[in-house]
């Protein structure tokens, strides 16, 4: 018996300082949110969780209301932290520092957050799904970094390299058998 998971990775989000959480989708990601519904509508999708995260929430919402299902939301599923609000990342370092992290996992800036520590909080949450869920098709609203480490964890091809190819939004569609990850299908065609 397979459990499937669709990753859901947000549509495009304006970035402001300081609402993280609460910052929604721009004009185009409302449009490719919908975009999303129509992809995933009858793929048979039993449950939906998300972060608590706006960008992440809104993007599944299509959805959710489509399939008259409730959005379960879960902390642990949360972007990564990449630094403390007291520490300024410059623009044009941003990337640099995040694939600093994807290549070492204990590296953090000050007041952000591992790659190891980002999985070990996200994975438990996608474990317990798999356990609870058996069997059946759950869609996650999530982000890139954390997505990226969640699959991680159960076939380390998925890195770096595979995290700057994900778009806004983007899915993949995760088949276990039990706790195996055996099958990742990219839905998202856009």
């Amino acid at each position: 018996m397979l459990t499937t998971i669709y990753m859901v990775r947000h549509a495009e989000s304006p970035y402001k300082a300081g609402e993280e959480r609460t910052r929604g989708l721009s004009a185009e990601g409302e449009l490719k949110s919908r975009q999303v519904t129509e992809l995933l509508k009858e793929e048979g999708i039993d449950v939906i969780v998300s972060s608590p995260y706006a960008r992440a929430v809104r993007t599944v919402e299509g959805l959710a209301r489509k399939l008259n299902l409730p959005i379960k939301t879960y902390e642990d599923l949360r972007e990564r932290q990449f630094a403390g609000d007291s520490y300024i990342i410059r623009d044009e370092q941003f990337m640099t520092q995040v694939q600093n992290m994807f290549s070492d996992p204990e590296y953090a800036l000050p007041g952000g957050e591992s790659s190891r520590a980002c999985q070990q909080r996200a994975v438990p949450i996608l474990s317990e799904l798999l356990e609870q869920y058996k069997g059946k098709k759950i869609a996650i609203g999530t982000h890139g970094n954390v997505m990226t480490l969640m699959m991680s964890y159960f076939d380390p091809g998925y890195d770096w390299d595979f995290f700057i190819e994900t778009k806004k939004p983007d899915i993949y569609k995760l088949e276990f058998a039990g706790t195996k990850l055996i099958q990742v299908t990219r839905l998202w065609k856009g």
